[in-house]
């Protein structure tokens, strides 16, 4: 496995040098500012990143408005105490994609994240659990939330801001040719596998998984 700062000189050496390989990376936000986002924010990333998911992103983004104003803002009580007149107006309600499955996984997000306020609250849970265990937090969303396995869970902790890798095509080839992994992650062993290389590169280079991430998929 190479040395982060060999890593970051190749993704450097393909993305016009250092200075502008560091522009493209950004920095995830403080676990302040997480602690800081509203329970119905966090609801609202969960939900477009469930609904993305098989989904042309672009349509959901297109309907965005249109989900806030059918799901009440994401009120999470309003939300979680969903009746069957309300499940069965959203099947109906053109603006938003009309999937029972996703409309039912909304209503048991907002009532993992009531769930959540006994345990400090989402912003506290969601935004403080430590980077070094970013697998522990993915399977705890898996286990806890709805249909919040495979990259979902990734992806909606990077869009929140959140310190995190994403295991893209790009990051999973990396790591494949780092040694790190043979084939996707997916296995408890491999997933411990790569939050262990990620570690590491924390500790050599004094930066989040965020940053590493992005450097491991500009890396090829």
């Amino acid at each position: 496995m190479h040395h982060f700062d060999d890593i970051f000189g190749m993704a450097a050496d393909r993305h016009g040098g250092a200075q502008a390989l560091e522009a493209k990376l950004g920095k995830p936000k403080s676990a302040a500012e997480l602690a800081a986002l509203p329970e119905d924010r966090w609801l609202s990333i969960i939900t477009k990143t469930v609904f993305q998911a098989g989904f042309n992103w672009k349509v959901i983004e297109a309907k965005w408005d249109g989900f806030e104003t059918a799901f009440d803002g994401f009120d999470i009580g309003r939300c979680a105490f969903m009746d069957d007149e309300k499940f069965d107006s959203l099947l109906q309600d053109t603006r938003i994609v009309r999937n029972g499955t996703k409309i039912a996984a909304v209503r048991d997000n907002a009532a993992f994240l009531l769930e959540l306020r006994e345990e400090g609250g989402a912003g506290s849970v969601l935004g403080g659990w430590p980077s070094t265990d970013f697998i522990g937090l993915l399977a705890m969303l898996g286990k806890r939330g709805s249909r919040l396995g495979g990259t979902t869970a990734q992806f909606a902790m990077r869009f929140a801001g959140r310190d995190g890798f994403m295991l893209s095509r790009d990051v999973t080839s990396q790591l494949i040719a780092e040694r790190v992994i043979d084939k996707p992650a997916t296995s408890k062993k491999a997933l411990t596998a790569v939050q262990g290389a990620f570690n590491t590169w924390m500790d050599q280079s004094g930066r989040s998984l965020t940053e590493i991430s992005r450097v491991l998929a500009m890396s090829l």
